[in-house]
């Protein structure tokens, strides 16, 4: 059977493009294989190719002095219904990186997952070791979190945290330690509750071999664990690890749920089979959404503490 020359054509046109969707991200492995680019502008372009869509961006906002202290704001392109209404929450996010490597613009995707349902999402930068030690990069999460109340927040509103590895220690830390909020002069009744993926809540960060330099400043041991700061009447948390992680054990997190619901914590611990110490936070973008209920998850508690305001 013949085709169409129109036919024949869009099938060339389709190879085309198929072929130049495969060939960029090998032509940017190998160009970082040969060190004409950084292993940050690959997965920055990655972040991208996974990112759905529907936002506004507005980047590179000064939260404080030092050159870290930036910020990117996704808005929803139209005002939904949720975006309009003035008890829509704002979502704070926080990545991961080992409190020493990190950068707002890989996370393309999770600002899009968020704010193209109608949160309006921040995602910061913040000092990484060896340029400070902690509680620095604690404090920066403190300082975006003072900035949205002066900036962004109207009333009614409250702000969720959410967080990955270190992003959820230092999420889990400004949750549930005073000491965080009160220094940079916030209010934290405008936290409504916070969402951790796979952090490191419990372990020990100022023995830990790779770690103990970054947190040798710590006043004591349990300064830096949030399984040490729970006390009744904690924000309301929704926790979730993977089971195939093998960078931050699952055991922080049953640690950490342990140490809530002894004080009546409104907790909900989410472990995911199959799912790596990566892949739960890939698991917001829509290509990967399959590995567990991340997105689904979040947008429920969420919703929930709408309901109760």
């Amino acid at each position: 059977m013949s085709t169409k020359p129109g036919t024949q054509s869009a099938v060339r046109h389709n190879r085309r493009v198929y072929l130049a969707s495969m060939a960029l991200p090998i032509a940017l492995v190998a160009a970082f294989w040969l060190g004409l680019i950084q292993m940050n502008s690959v997965y920055r372009f990655v972040g991208w190719a996974i990112s759905e869509g529907g936002t506004e961006l507005q980047s590179g906002i000064s939260y404080g002095p030092a050159a870290r202290q930036k910020l990117d704001i996704y808005r929803p392109l139209a005002a939904s219904a949720r975006e309009a209404a003035a008890d829509t929450p704002i979502i704070l996010f926080v990545y991961g990186g080992s409190w020493r490597d990190g950068d707002r613009t890989i996370y393309r995707f999770v600002g899009d997952a968020f704010a193209s349902r109608g949160y309006k999402t921040v995602i910061p930068d913040y000092r990484l070791y060896p340029d400070v030690q902690f509680p620095g990069f604690v404090n920066d999460v403190a300082a975006t979190y003072r900035w949205i109340e002066k900036n962004l927040l109207r009333p009614g509103q409250k702000i969720i945290l959410v967080g990955h590895s270190a992003g959820a220690h230092m999420s889990a830390l400004v949750a549930l330690d005073p000491r965080y909020l009160k220094a940079v002069s916030a209010n934290p009744a405008h936290l409504a509750g916070w969402v951790g993926l796979a952090g490191p809540y419990a372990f020990q960060p100022t023995t830990w071999p790779t770690t103990k330099d970054v947190f040798v400043t710590a006043s004591d041991a349990d300064e830096p664990r949030p399984v040490a700061h729970v006390t009744s009447g904690e924000k309301p948390a929704l926790l979730f690890h993977g089971l195939d992680d093998d960078v931050v054990k699952v055991w922080n997190m049953r640690e950490l749920a342990k140490a809530l619901r002894a004080v009546d914590g409104q907790v909900r611990a989410i472990e995911l089979p199959g799912v790596a110490h990566i892949g739960i936070v890939l698991a917001l973008a829509r290509p990967f959404r399959g590995k567990g209920p991340v997105l689904s998850e979040t947008l429920a508690f969420i919703r929930s503490l709408q309901a109760k305001n």
